[in-house]
């Protein structure tokens, strides 16, 4: 027998909450990309945090999103070595993709390389924590849906690599991060439309258990502090706190009579920052 399924068992709540974590990793990822251009002495280090960021809040989004899932008749629970399973996949995958952009540039063969590592990536993380999922019941898949939600995944891990290397103003990285923040919660809900279940047993119990929430939050516990993590080094990064100067390429205007040129304040304490490291002369004030 075929189990009614749903997604939004607590109504909004649940994508809302998804949606925000999504952004908010995306939204990370692009900043600590950018910090790895404009510091080529740092580079392995922020693309880390970046792929890590990346990784962990498509993995809290994905779990916020199955705090909603239940089955009608059904208990659900979750294997906890396939669930940990799933978030290191979704971590090394994005580190794959993060670090080709990082090293090799934007090129179109390179985004298209790493965007496919990185999406088929992100959906075998989606379906690896789906395998997680045990209930008494057999769980099926549409095959076209599933090719779809593939497809979604690939794009957009594409389009986020592009604008990791291309966006560099904070206000138009936001609103990358938000446009990837529908992508990324798109390809999942996109991914669990493909999900039916056929029962083996029947509950009385037709929701999630107070014991599996306290499980999916346990879970999301750890993510969750890395991100914390992450945004307070983003914040309170020096181009952050002083302004980024944005790639705007912009010089002091020659001194007249060729007199020295004065530097605004704020220029000046970024510049270590703007200039190309150079092993010869840097010092750790440069860092």
């Amino acid at each position: 027998m075929n189990a009614t399924v749903s997604n939004f068992y607590y109504g909004a709540a649940t994508p809302v909450a998804a949606y925000l974590m999504a952004c908010l990793g995306a939204a990370l990822g692009l900043r600590c990309t950018t910090r790895s251009l404009r510091r080529p002495h740092r580079r392995a280090g922020w693309l880390t945090l970046g792929a890590v960021s990346i990784g962990c809040g498509i993995w809290t989004m994905h779990f916020i999103a199955m705090i909603g899932f239940s089955v009608e008749g059904a208990l659900v629970s979750y294997d906890t070595t396939k669930t940990l399973l799933s978030l290191l996949v979704a971590i090394c995958v994005v580190a794959i993709g993060v670090f080709l952009v990082g090293y090799r540039g934007g090129s179109p063969a390179t985004l298209a390389t790493a965007g496919t590592v990185t999406g088929l990536g992100v959906a075998s993380m989606h379906y690896l924590g789906m395998a997680a999922v045990h209930t008494n019941g057999t769980l099926h898949y549409d095959t076209l849906t599933v090719g779809l939600s593939v497809g979604v995944a690939v794009a957009a891990a594409t389009a986020a690599l592009w604008a990791a290397v291309s966006i560099h103003n904070l206000w138009a990285s936001l609103g990358a991060s938000m446009i990837m923040g529908v992508a990324v919660t798109g390809m999942h809900y996109t991914g669990m439309a493909s999900v039916s279940v056929h029962l083996t047993g029947r509950s009385d119990v037709s929701q999630s258990s107070a014991g599996l929430l306290s499980f999916l939050l346990a879970m999301l516990a750890g993510p969750l502090v890395v991100l914390l993590v992450a945004a307070v080094i983003v914040m309170f990064d020096p181009d952050m706190v002083l302004g980024d100067n944005e790639w705007d390429g912009t010089a002091p205007a020659p001194a007249p009579h060729g007199g020295r040129t004065a530097t605004p304040a704020r220029h000046a304490a970024a510049a270590p920052y703007d200039r190309p490291y150079d092993d010869r002369h840097s010092t750790p004030s440069d860092w």
